[in-house]
């Protein structure tokens, strides 16, 4: 089999897409093939059907009235076809039976869909919220294992609606959560592509790949999956 293609969605701003080179090296380095999705909405599911795996990256703020909720005055909404896309490749994603990685935004977005709940400005509610902004380092843990990850934001899941929470913060913060009755459906709140070797940061990338070797495996008829 060719190596997994993993897409890639990338942020909108000022009408040109963003997307740091770090997922795409980290992508590379677990053994697969990313590509960077154009977020061409009525192209959405074609595009997932042609990846093995997904990767919804960081971005800016949800804008929460597609939720039913006002957005708070201190968000930086993401750009609005940049969550229409998002939504769409997500869903698409997730009938395909397709594995995904939600980083941050990604996460958020994941979370919100299961029918979470967003705390949208963390310094109104938790002293430490210092500490998880600014790419401040600090030690998560959980069911994905435990270690240090690279932090940048503002906002954060106060509940995992269906999702199980996968990871916490010494403060109690939702750091990720995860599906268990998925292969790979997994959301962490930090940026795995600048962080350290290991759970919470390579081996991540490598569990999505190994798993979309699986899906493609499975789609392609072969009999024998990575593990």
């Amino acid at each position: 089999m060719s190596a997994p293609i993993i897409g890639i969605t990338p942020d909108i701003s000022e009408g040109r897409l963003r997307l740091s080179p770090a997922y795409g090296e980290a992508v590379t380095r677990a053994g697969g093939l990313p590509i960077v999705l154009c977020p061409v909405l009525q192209q959405a599911a074609a595009m997932v059907d042609r990846c093995d795996g997904l990767i919804l990256s960081g971005g800016d703020d949800p804008i929460m009235e597609t939720w039913g909720r006002p957005t708070h005055p201190n968000a930086v909404k993401v750009d609005p076809p940049r969550q229409a896309f998002d939504l769409a490749v997500y869903h698409a994603a997730c009938e395909l039976g397709i594995p995904v990685l939600g980083i941050c935004l990604g996460m958020q977005i994941m979370g919100l869909e299961a029918g979470g709940d967003l705390d949208q400005h963390l310094p109104d509610s938790l002293k430490t919220a210092s500490e998880h902004a600014g790419g401040r380092m600090h030690e998560v843990s959980g069911s994905l294992g435990a270690g240090e990850v690279h932090s940048r934001h503002h906002q954060a899941l106060r509940t995992a609606g269906t999702f199980d929470i996968a990871a916490t913060a010494h403060d109690g913060l939702i750091e990720a959560i995860a599906d268990p009755t998925a292969d790979f459906l997994v959301g962490v709140q930090w940026h795995p592509e600048r962080s350290s070797e290991g759970p919470m940061g390579s081996e991540l990338f490598e569990r999505l790949v190994a798993a979309a070797i699986r899906h493609q495996a499975a789609v392609e008829g072969f009999p024998h999956a990575a593990s």
